[in-house]
C-alpha cells in the first residue's frame, strides 16, 4: 500500500516528460514565429494536460485493482495461514500429550525396571502378584503366607490341602539376572554369548529348583512337591520353548513351574480338591442326618397308616350306625303300618253295629 502511493505521481512525471520534450522538439522556421508557435503550444498544451488526467485516471483504476486483488490475496492467504496454524496447534496439543504419556511409560519402565532388577524389589515384586491370585480363587483358610515350616524355612505361600498330599509351598522367586543375561546375548548377537548365557541360565534355574525342593519338601508336614511360580508369561514360555531338560530335570525334582495363567488353573483345581475335601469331612454328619431323616419318614408312615386305620375304622362305625337307623327306620314303618292296622278293624265293628 506505501509503494502506490509514489508510483501514481512518478508515472505521471514521466508522461509529463516525455509530453514537454515532444512539445519543446524544433518544428522548423515556422516554429520561431511567436504567434504561431504560441497557439500550438497552447493546444499541446491542453492535449498534454487532458492525456494526463486520462493517464491518472487509467493508472489509478489499475491501481484499484491492483489493490482489491492484492486485498484478496491477503485475505485467503491468512484466512489459509489462520487455518494452518489452527491445525499446527492441534498437532502440536496431540503431539504434546503424546511426549506427556510417552514420558509416563519411560517412567513406569524405568520404575519396573529397578523393581526387577533389585533382587529383594524382585521377589516383593512376584509376591504381589501371587498374593492376588491366591486369594482371589481360594478362602483364607485355605493358605498361609510367609509361613514358617517345621525345618525353620520361611515359604512365600503355603496351600493347605488335604493328606495326601498335603499342605504344598509356592515360591515367588526366580533368577531374572540370568534370564537378562540371556535376553541382552542374545541382542548382541553373539553366538559364542548366547551359547554361555544360555548354560547360566539353565544352570540357576537348575539351582533354583533344587533350593526349592530342599527347603520346602518337608516329609510328615509338606507335600512332596513344590510349585515355583514365574511373573512373567515370555518367560515361562522361553523356558519350555528353548530349555526343555530344565523343565524335565524341574519334573523329576517334583517342583511344578507355573505362571500366572497355569497357577490360575492350577488354584481353581486346589479350590475343587478342597470343597472335596471338605465334603468327605462332612461325610458322617450327613449320614447321620440322613439316617434320622429316615426315621423321621418312618414315624410319620407309621403315624399315617394309623390314622388310616383311624379312618377306615370311623367308616365302618358310620356304616354300621347307617345299618342301625335304617333297621330303626324299617321298625317304625312297621310300627305305624299295625296302628293304622288296628285303627281300621274298629271302624269296620263300629259300623257292624
Amino acid at each position: 500500500m506505501e509503494a502506490s502511493s509514489w508510483i501514481v505521481p512518478a508515472l505521471i512525471l514521466v508522461a509529463g516528460a516525455l509530453l514537454l520534450a515532444l512539445i519543446l522538439r524544433p518544428r522548423g522556421r515556422r516554429g520561431l514565429d511567436g504567434d504561431g508557435t504560441a497557439g500550438e503550444t497552447a493546444g499541446r498544451l491542453a492535449q498534454l494536460a487532458d492525456a494526463q488526467a486520462r493517464l491518472a485516471e487509467s493508472v489509478d483504476r489499475r491501481m484499484q485493482a491492483q489493490e482489491r486483488t492484492l486485498a484478496e490475496v491477503l485475505q485467503r492467504s491468512g484466512d489459509r495461514t489462520s487455518a494452518t496454524l489452527t491445525e499446527v496447534r492441534e498437532r502440536l496439543a496431540v503431539i504434546d500429550r503424546a511426549q506427556r504419556t510417552i514420558t509416563d511409560l519411560s517412567a513406569q519402565v524405568v520404575s519396573l525396571q529397578e523393581v526387577l532388577g533389585n533382587k529383594q524389589a524382585r521377589g516383593a515384586f512376584g509376591e504381589v502378584q501371587l498374593h492376588d491370585l491366591v486369594t482371589s480363587l481360594l478362602p483364607p483358610s485355605a493358605f498361609a503366607f510367609q509361613a514358617t515350616l517345621g525345618n525353620g524355612r520361611r515359604a512365600d505361600c503355603l496351600i493347605h490341602l488335604p493328606n495326601p498330599p498335603g499342605a504344598i509351598v509356592v515360591d515367588a522367586k526366580f533368577p531374572l539376572e540370568s534370564w537378562h543375561a540371556l535376553r541382552g546375548a542374545h541382542e548382541q548377537g553373539d553366538d559364542a554369548a548366547r551359547t554361555q548365557a544360555a548354560r547360566a541360565f539353565s544352570a540357576a534355574v537348575l539351582k533354583h529348583v533344587k533350593d526349592i525342593a530342599e527347603r520346602y519338601q518337608v516329609p510328615g508336614e509338606t507335600a512332596d512337591s513344590a510349585l515355583m511360580f514365574l511373573p512373567s508369561e515370555a518367560i515361562y514360555a522361553e523356558l519350555h520353548a528353548r530349555f526343555p531338560q530344565v523343565v524335565e530335570q524341574s519334573w523329576r525334582a517334583r517342583v511344578w513351574i507355573v505362571s500366572p495363567t497355569t497357577l490360575m488353573a492350577t488354584l481353581n483345581t486346589v479350590r475343587a480338591v478342597l470343597k472335596d475335601s471338605r465334603m468327605h469331612e462332612q461325610a458322617t454328619l450327613i449320614q447321620a442326618e440322613v439316617r434320622a431323616l429316615m426315621d423321621d419318614v418312618a414315624r410319620l408312615d407309621d403315624r399315617v397308616g394309623k390314622l388310616a386305620r383311624h379312618f377306615d375304622q370311623a367308616t365302618e362305625d358310620v356304616r354300621q350306625i347307617r345299618v342301625s337307623t335304617d333297621k330303626v327306620l324299617r321298625r317304625a314303618d312297621r310300627v305305624q303300618q299295625l296302628e293304622l292296622g288296628e285303627d281300621a278293624g274298629a271302624d269296620s265293628a263300629r259300623a257292624a253295629e
